[in-house]
């Protein structure tokens, strides 16, 4: 918006087609969005990409092992919690 590029002129048409600020600022957001939009599916559907548009991207894992080592952290408890007692709440006054 500071400098006299596509985007400021794109507000300025908004504000004098009657848009307040904000709304003259929502637009040029969606209308930026909508661009990287379009461009991110265009590089998506280029010949000689992968996955996500990215070169190279396969479905298979890069992780050495096929199951890896579960740590102890990770491990199921070996049964339902225990209740605990509950502190009763003092009356407020």
């Amino acid at each position: 918006m500071q400098r006299p590029i596509s985007g400021r002129a794109y507000y300025r048409r908004k504000l004098a087609a009657g848009k307040t600020p904000m709304e003259a600022m929502r637009a040029l957001k969606r209308r930026l969005s909508d661009i990287v939009y379009k461009q991110m599916i265009k590089d998506a559907t280029k010949p000689g990409t992968g996955l996500g548009g990215h070169v190279g991207a396969t479905l298979q894992s890069s992780a050495a092992d096929r199951i890896p080592m579960i740590d102890t952290s990770e491990q199921s408890l070996p049964g339902p919690a225990e209740p605990q007692p509950r502190t009763p709440l003092l009356a407020a006054s």
